[in-house]
This record gives C-alpha cells, structure tokens and sequence, in this order.
C-alpha cells in the first residue's frame, strides 16, 4: 500500500508534460516531471506502473521516486520541480560583536599551560567568558578562516631592528657591484652527525616508499665549511673532523688560494669565537698569517643580519640535496659533497641576490639613523 499517492489535475498534467516534451528545461526537473506523470493516479497508470517499473524506465532509484511523490504530497508542484526547496533559516550563532571579541582573543596569550590556542580552547573560553551559550568549535573555524587568521600556527622570522648604525655598515659592505678584484665571498659552517643503519632499510616498491628502521648508531660527528660566492655561482666547501681554530684558518687559506687573481676578497661571515684574526696567527707563522690576513676584509654580519650570509642558503640547499640521509663515514661525506659541489658547480647555480645599496636606501630606510644637517 502506497502512503503518498500523486493525482494531478488537468492543469498540472499540461504544465508536466510541456517540461518533458521541451528540451530547454533542466534534466533534474524534466526527470522529477516524468516520475509525476508516471505516478499520477488520476491518468490510471497506478496498476500498471510500480514505482519499480517507472524507477527502471526512467533509469533512477526506487528511493527517488518515493521521495519525489513524498515531496508533491507535501510541498506541492513547484517545490517538486525545482532542486531546491525553501531556504531554511538559521539563528546566527556569531554575529559582528561576537567575531571581533573572538579575533581579539584569538590574538591574546594563551592560557596559562598551553603553548597555543586551539579551536576548542577557543570555544571553552568564550563559554567561560559567557560571551556565548554554546557554539561549535567548527563555527569557530569557519570565523577564523574568513579572516584569514590561524592562532595555532607560528613561523620564524627575522624582526628587524630599529635605526642601527652598525647593522647599515655591514650591510652596505656587503651589497657591492660584482667586482673580479674585489669579490664578495660568504662562509658558513654547519654540524653533522655520522649515523649508522641498525638494519637494512627496504627498499622502495611500487606503491610502497622506502623504509628505514627508526633505530640507528650514532659514530661521531664532523664538520662542514661553506664559502660561496653568491652573484658569480662559485662555492667551496671541506668537510673536517672537527671545527677549530686551526681548521678555520687552513680553510680562509684555501679560499684565498681559489682566488688568486683578487687583490682583496670581503668575506661575510658570523662572530664566532674562531674567526678571528688571532687564528690566522696560531695557524701559520707571523709572515704567512700577516699575508694571509692582508688578503681579506672580515665582515661579520650583525644581529638580526644573517640574511647577509647567502653561504646559509648553499649550507641548506647541500643538507637537502646531499646530506639528508644516514652517512656513517666521513669518508663518504667527503666524497658525496665533492660530488655534489661539482655538480653545483657545472649548473652555474647562483642566489638570485638583486638587492643593492641603493635599494636598501630606499626601501630600509627606517633601519638608517638619523643625522643633523
């Protein structure tokens, strides 16, 4: 026995089979026509076409059907036809007032014992605060992202420092026009530690990404310098056992040895308590560490200025290509940063670096004391 029965007047079965017999009217609302022609009682098809037969004719589910008699039953003919029906109307749970007091507490310190805020924090809160009743924490979310705001995220950055005098002379002795007499060369060095595999990894198969065993044997450390020349593509790099100041000095020796031609070479390089001139002199004789030391110009690049230092980028970009794996030798570090320089080297790679003096005029203005005419 059918709880919804469809019987169509005269007027409704014209205006149905118009929509079916035309092609300008959308497929959902001629097939929902269709299934009211089909089902209409007053036309005597009832006995002849189960709601089976017309499901299968018109190529629908038997659901649909029942759905669309339900629908005509209880909505009438143009809430039959058309996909959507009535809007419904919802309270609105956050309106202007309660949005903003939201992005004022998503901006505020979290509470105490909690690193951030989270979306359910932010929900308790606003309870708490009796802001609000209740309210969902996926309410919450969908405020925050139209605003573009995500109070549980956090990413480094350098803050710049106010007008700094120190900071604008080493900077501006950084950024120089490319000079082969006078080349501008970045060092940096960087850590590494020598971990052996515990058990052979598996390899990768499709479908499947190579396995390694979490456990592993640590046996040692060593270091690696980098120098690079930014603008022209040039690097240099030497892996140590260790980094002092003697390894220091014979690596500012082979950098002046890879320039031979350069009357002065400018190299930018952070404070640490090994690069010092006095290395130079605990390194070599008193002539060769004078000779050596007349070669250069240390910059050292000032606090929040390590941008200066492009041999940081080199360091990263030598970690992620070659070093990002288990390397239990120092043998094999060796080998496989010189392979990796010769072919850095052979690609011509540089540090797209088009910031100028003139540009740092202009646009870190604010960072350049000020001075009395």
């Amino acid at each position: 026995m059918e709880h919804y029965k469809v019987t169509l007047s005269e007027q409704e079965r014209a205006e149905l089979q118009a929509i079916a017999g035309k092609g300008t009217h959308a497929a959902s609302k001629v097939i929902n026509a269709l299934i009211l022609l089909n089902c209409d009682q007053a036309g005597g098809r009832a006995e002849r076409s189960r709601t089976c037969d017309i499901a299968a004719m018109l190529c629908v589910s038997e659901r649909k059907v029942d759905r669309i008699k339900k629908k005509f039953v209880l909505e009438g003919l143009e809430l039959t036809l058309n996909r959507q029906s009535a809007k419904c109307e919802y309270d609105l749970k956050i309106d202007g007032r309660l949005e903003a007091q939201l992005l004022a507490l998503s901006c505020s310190a979290p509470p105490e014992g909690q690193a951030r805020w989270s979306l359910r924090l932010l929900v308790n809160r606003l309870v708490e605060l009796e802001l609000i009743d209740t309210v969902s924490h996926e309410t919450v979310r969908r405020t925050l992202k139209k605003n573009e705001l995500k109070p549980w995220r956090k990413v480094g950055w350098v803050i710049a420092p106010q007008a700094n005098a120190q900071f604008v002379a080493a900077m501006e002795q950084v950024l120089v026009p490319i000079d082969a007499k006078h080349p501008v060369v970045c060092m940096d060095e960087t850590p590494r530690q020598l971990i052996r595999e515990t058990r052979e990894p598996v390899p990768a198969e499709p479908g499947r990404p190579e396995r390694h065993n979490y456990e592993y044997e640590r046996c040692g450390v060593c270091n690696v310098f980098m120098a690079s020349e930014p603008v022209a593509g040039r690097r240099l790099s030497k892996v140590t056992e260790r980094r002092t100041k003697l390894d220091w000095a014979e690596f500012v020796q082979d950098i002046a040895a890879n320039y031979p031609d350069a009357e002065r070479i400018t190299l930018v390089m952070d404070n640490l308590n090994t690069h010092t001139p006095g290395s130079l002199y605990e390194a070599f004789t008193p002539e060769e560490a004078k000779a050596l030391w007349d070669r250069f110009e240390f910059v050292y690049t000032p606090k929040h200025g390590s941008w200066l230092n492009m041999a940081e980028i080199e360091i990263n970009v030598m970690v992620a290509q070659c070093l990002s794996r288990r390397i239990d030798s120092i043998e094999t570090v060796r080998s496989e940063v010189a392979a990796w320089q010769v072919r850095r080297d052979h690609l011509q790679a540089k540090v797209n670096w088009q910031f100028t003096t003139k540009d740092a005029r202009v646009k870190l203005k604010r960072l350049y004391p000020t001075t009395s005419s």
